[in-house]
């Protein structure tokens, strides 16, 4: 294959195996998901053009690939599973493996669809180690709770109880941590102040947009929207016009949307006239909640664009 000869790469990843193909020569390695593994495929892609290389999120194990790439200053993008299979049964691929896999992400990356990622400070890690782990600890802090009320034991009922304090006290100390790494540094601690200067967003949601979602102010409304997953998806077909529903995006985002637009709800006066048309125009509450959800994203998203803070009277012109 010519070196000058635009390349795009798949790579399969699994937690102790890398499988690479590259087109459209059809080239395929299989490596250790290890140090050693990730620079004989950097060597390899080396010797190429790369056009662009392609992962799927696979459950953060692609993280460290991913990031050796780009430090490598190689195009690479990371999708979801879920594209790359419908890509594969759009084809009639129905058998699966690693190798097979590898070259569909590969076929995949030649559609030119896929969003590039950008180098993260090592900090962004971090800080979404820290907010991803402050969720899982609320998560079985939930379910500690619910389990709570089930025993009649009291033994039992005072182990629950030990747990429950255990998870409490991890999520202070996370909570503690999340606030250090962002006041240490200036552009994060200046989006949480001026995401949380929005009545109905905390502290805490702040926090969790900063880590989750750092393309806000960024793109537009409408691009916004659909990366979140708050943007109604028509499922229209001939004459019949299907109802409307949201789908895909960052679930952790919406969570956290869900909770911030709901307190709007009540105490941002901008939100709370908006929600207030729609119920009056008979609107079901979901979809009051939905919209809001859309309205406050959009908000946040114009305020960090322009660096400014929350305005009631701005944000109603």
């Amino acid at each position: 294959m010519n070196p000058t000869t635009p390349v795009h790469v798949g790579i399969d990843v699994a937690k102790a195996k890398l499988d690479v193909c590259l087109l459209p020569g059809g080239q395929t390695l299989s490596v250790g998901n290890d140090d050693d593994g990730i620079a004989q495929i950097i060597a390899l892609l080396k010797q190429h053009s790369v056009a662009l290389v392609l992962l799927e999120a696979t459950g953060r194990y692609e993280r460290r690939v991913a990031s050796e790439l780009l430090e490598a200053d190689l195009p690479v993008a990371v999708v979801n599973p879920r594209q790359t299979r419908d890509f594969a049964r759009a084809l009639g691929k129905l058998a699966k493996t690693d190798t097979i896999d590898a070259r569909t992400l590969a076929q995949f990356a030649q559609l030119g669809h896929a969003r590039l990622c950008e180098k993260q400070p090592q900090n962004r890690t971090l800080l979404d180690d820290l907010v991803t782990r402050r969720r899982q600890v609320t998560a079985m802090m939930a379910m500690e709770k619910t389990r709570a009320q089930i025993p009649q034991d009291k033994r039992t009922r005072a182990m629950i109880a030990k747990v429950i304090r255990v998870l409490e006290q991890q999520r202070e100390d996370l909570d503690r941590r999340i606030a250090q790494l962002i006041e240490s540094d200036d552009d994060w601690k200046n989006k949480r102040d001026l995401l949380s200067s929005v009545p109905g967003v905390g502290p805490v949601t702040a926090s969790g947009l900063v880590a989750d979602l750092p393309e806000l102010g960024t793109l537009n409304r409408q691009q916004i929207a659909a990366l979140v997953g708050v943007a109604p998806i028509n499922r229209d077909s001939g004459t019949l016009r299907g109802k409307r529903s949201i789908f895909g995006g960052r679930a952790s985002v919406r969570c956290a949307l869900y909770m911030a637009a709901f307190c709007a709800m009540k105490f941002n006066p901008v939100i709370r006239r908006f929600a207030e048309r729609l119920r009056a125009a008979g609107k079901p509450f979901k979809v009051i909640v939905v919209a809001a959800m859309r309205k406050l994203l959009t908000i946040l998203n114009v305020m960090l664009k322009e660096n400014r803070p929350w305005d009631p009277k701005l944000q109603t012109a």
